[in-house]
C-alpha cells in the first residue's frame, strides 16, 4: 500500500506532466514499461512508468490525460497494482478480465476528436505502436511518438547502463550462428537483418553483459547481411580481447547511436526485422526509405527459435549445474524449516538471503536470474511480490512460505519455486498444494507426438485444479535461456491463444521449458510448484516421433504438504520416481544432518 507522501509526489509528477503535455498540445500521454529494445526487464534508467505511477511490477503501461490516468497490467499483478495505485488517482484497468477495456480502446475512447497521442517511438514495439496509431487516426487525431515528458521531470535519472562486455562459450561459435542466421535470411529473400532484442544479439555473438540486473545482456543493435556482420553498442564497454575475437569472426564494432544515421542511408535491399521486437522510431526510420528501394520482410527473428533449442553442450552444461543449484536450495530448505521454528526471527528477506548467499558459493555463479520471490502467508498470493528491508513479513512456524528464484551460471540459467510448510497448515492448504503437484506431475511425466505446441499441453497441469473449479491467472511455463533471460521465447505452456499476441512455438529436442501451476488465495495465501524440463526424442513408430520431458531441477517436493491419498497412485508413483532421482543426485554431496533431512524428503510415499 502507497504511503500518503508517496502519494503525493506520484500526483504532483502527475500533473507536471500534465503542464507539459498542455503546453505542447498532448491530449494523451502513454508511457510504457521497457527499454529501447523491447526487453521484459530494463535497467532502471529505463523505469519511467514506475517513475510516473509508484508501480513497480516488470509489465504494465499507464495512460494519462488531463484529467485522469490509468494502469495497464495483467493478473500477475492485480493484488501488487491495487496496493501500489491506492490513493495515487491512477485507476487499474485489469487486463483479460471480462469487460475490461484493452489500451487501445481505452486510447480511442478518450482521445478528443483531432487531438494527439502522445508517446516515446523508442520505447515501444512498431507491433504495439500502429496500433495506437491507428487508434489515433480513427479519432482523426495523430500519434507524437517524440513525446516524452518524463524525462523533463526526472531530475536524478540513473545513469543509461554500460557494463563490460564478456564472451561465453556455449558449444557453438559465433561464426556458426552468423552462418545458419544467413541462410535462414536467404530462405526469406532478405539481404540485411536488422535485430534489436538484446538476447538475439547476445546469443548470435556469444556476448553476455550486465547492463539490467539479472539479465546478462548489453544495449546494442546488430545489422547482418550477406557479407558482414556490425554490432552497434558503446565500444567503451568491449575490452581488447573481445575486439580483436570479433574482428577475427567479421563483426564490425559501431557506436551504439549510430544505427538511426546508417539506417537512413539503406538503400536497394530487402530488410528482415521482427516488428514485436522492433521499436516504433526504428521502424518508422525503415518504413521511410521506401522511396530508395528498402523492402521490409516482417517476420519473427530466425534467432528466437534457434536459440530455444540448447545444443548438447549446453543440455550437458544444463543438467551438471542443476544439480549444485539444487544443492544449494535443498540446503536452504533444511535451513529455513529448522531456522523458524528455533528462533523466530527469520524474515521474507532474510531467507531470501540466505538462499543467496548458498549460490554464491557456487564456482560459475553471477547473480540471481531475477528478483527472488520470497513471499509468506498472504503476501505469496501475490504471483510477483516483492519483499524489501523496510517492508517483509517475519515467519512465524505455522502456515507456508513461497520461493521462486534462479540462478545466473556460466553454465546456464535455474529457475526453481518451492512452496514450504513452516509448522502447522490447514486441510485447504494441503488439498490445493496436492492439486498443484499433481498438475505439475502430470505436465511433467506427458509423451507427446511431435508438433505439439504447449497449447495442447497445458490442459495437464490445470486439470486437477479445474476439476475442482480453481484456475490460476498466468501461463503454467516460460522457456528458460541459457546464459540469457529467464524468460524466453517461443516455447511455453499456455491453455489460451491470443493469435499474434503469445504465439508458442511447436516443442523440439533442446528446448527448456519451466513447469510451475499455482492456485492464489488473495488475503490468504500462494501455492507454486516449479521444475525446469529439458525436450527429448522418445521413440518413433508408425504414428510418428513420440517426445517427453526429462527433468533438470533437482529438489525435494515438501512432503509435509502432500495428501497421499488425494495424490493417488499415479501421480504418488511419479513422485516417488522423482524423489528417488533427487536422493541419487544430491545425497553423494551431503552428509550428517544434511543427508538425513534429504532422506525424510525424498521418502517414497
Amino acid at each position: 500500500m502507497a504511503g500518503k507522501n508517496e502519494e503525493n509526489i506520484i500526483k504532483k509528477r502527475l500533473e507536471q506532466v500534465r503542464e507539459i503535455m498542455r503546453r505542447q498540445q498532448i491530449s494523451l500521454y502513454v508511457v510504457f514499461t521497457g527499454d529501447y529494445h523491447m526487453s521484459e526487464y530494463a535497467g532502471d534508467y529505463f523505469a519511467e512508468r514506475s517513475f510516473l505511477s509508484g508501480f513497480t511490477g516488470s509489465a504494465g503501461t499507464l495512460a494519462v490525460t488531463d484529467t485522469e490516468a490509468a494502469l495497464f497490467t495483467d493478473g500477475r499483478y492485480f493484488i501488487q497494482a491495487e496496493q501500489q495505485l491506492e490513493g495515487s488517482g491512477i485507476s487499474l484497468m485489469r487486463s483479460g478480465t471480462p469487460g475490461v477495456l484493452t489500451l487501445e480502446e481505452y486510447c480511442a475512447g478518450q482521445l478528443v476528436p483531432g487531438g494527439v497521442l502522445g508517446l516515446d517511438g523508442r520505447t515501444v514495439s512498431a507491433w504495439s505502436g500502429r496500433k495506437l496509431e491507428q487508434a489515433a487516426m480513427a479519432k482523426g487525431g495523430q500519434l507524437n511518438d517524440d513525446f516524452n515528458a518524463v524525462s523533463d521531470i526526472w531530475q536524478d535519472r540513473p545513469p543509461f547502463p554500460c557494463s563490460t562486455v564478456f564472451e561465453v562459450c556455449t558449444g557453438e561459435g559465433r561464426s556458426s550462428k552468423i552462418g545458419r542466421l544467413r541462410a535462414e535470411m536467404a530462405k526469406k529473400g532478405a539481404k540485411t537483418h536488422l535485430i534489436a532484442s538484446l538476447d538475439d544479439i547476445c546469443w548470435l555473438l556469444n556476448l553476455r553483459g550486465r547492463d539490467v540486473r539479472c539479465n546478462p545482456v548489453f544495449m546494442a543493435y546488430c545489422i547482418v547481411t550477406e557479407n558482414e556482420a556490425e554490432l552497434y553498442t558503446d565500444l567503451e564497454r568491449i575490452p581488447d580481447a573481445v575486439r580483436e575475437s570479433l574482428y577475427d569472426d567479421g563483426v564490425r564494432l559501431l557506436p551504439y547511436g549510430q544505427i538511426y544515421d546508417d539506417i537512413n542511408r539503406l538503400s536497394d535491399t530487402v530488410v528482415m526485422a521482427d516488428s514485436r521486437r522492433l521499436n516504433l522510431a526504428m521502424y518508422k526510420k525503415l518504413e521511410s526509405r521506401k522511396q530508395a528501394g528498402v523492402r521490409m520482410i516482417d517476420c519473427q527473428n530466425p534467432s528466437v527459435k534457434m536459440k530455444a533449442v540448447k545444443n548438447p553442450v549446453e543440455v550437458k552444461n544444463l543438467r551438471e549445474v542443476h544439480i549444485e543449484d539444487g544443492l544449494a536450495v535443498t540446503r536452504f530448505m533444511c535451513w529455513l524449516k529448522k531456522a523458524v521454528k528455533e528462533s523466530g526471527t527469520v524474515t521474507e528477506v532474510q531467507a531470501a538471503g540466505c538462499l543467496e548467499s548458498l549460490r554464491r558459493r557456487i564456482p560459475d555463479y553471477l547473480e540471481p536470474s531475477f528478483e527472488t520471490i520470497s513471499a509468506y502467508g498472504a503476501n505469496a498470493a501475490m504471483m510477483h511480490y516483492a519483499a524489501s528491508e523496510d517492508n517483509c513479513a517475519q515467519l512465524k512456524p505455522e502456515g507456508m512460505l513461497l520461493v521462486d528464484s534462479g540462478g545466473q551460471y556460466l553454465r546456464g540459467t535455474t529457475d526453481i519455486t518451492r512452496t514450504f510448510a513452516l509448522g502447522p497448515v490447514s486441510a485447504e492448504m494441503i488439498r490445493h498444494f496436492t492439486l498443484v503437484l499433481k498438475g505439475m506431475l502430470a505436465l511433467s511425466d506427458a509423451r507427446f507426438l511431435e508438433g505439439c505446441t504447449g497449447y495442447n499441453l497445458d490442459i495437464l497441469a490445470r486439470q486437477p485444479l479445474w476439476e475442482c473449479g480453481l484456475d490460476y491467472r498466468c501461463g503454467t511455463g516460460h522457456g528458460v535461456g541459457y546464459l540469457l533471460n529467464v524468460h524466453e521465447a517461443p516455447n511455453g505452456f499456455r491453455w489460451k491463444h491470443l493469435i499474434g499476441q503469445n504465439d508458442l512455438c511447436v516443442f523440439e529436442p533442446g528446448m527448456v521449458t519451466s513447469n510451475e501451476p499455482g492456485v492464489y488465495v488473495e488475503g490468504q495465501y500462494g501455492i507454486r510448484i516449479e521444475n525446469e524440463m529439458v525436450c527429448v526424442k522418445d521413440y518413433e513408430n508408425e504414428y510418428g516421433t513420440f517426445l517427453k520431458f526429462e527433468t533438470l531441477t533437482c529438489v525435494p517436493v515438501d512432503l509435509d504438504l502432500v495428501d497421499p491419498v488425494l495424490l493417488g497412485d499415479t501421480a504418488r508413483e511419479q513422485l516417488n520416481r522423482y524423489h528417488k532421482w533427487v536422493y541419487a543426485q544430491l545425497s553423494p554431496h551431503m552428509d550428517g544432518e544434511e543427508l538425513s533431512f534429504l532422506k525424510m524428503y525424498t521418502r517414497a510415499l
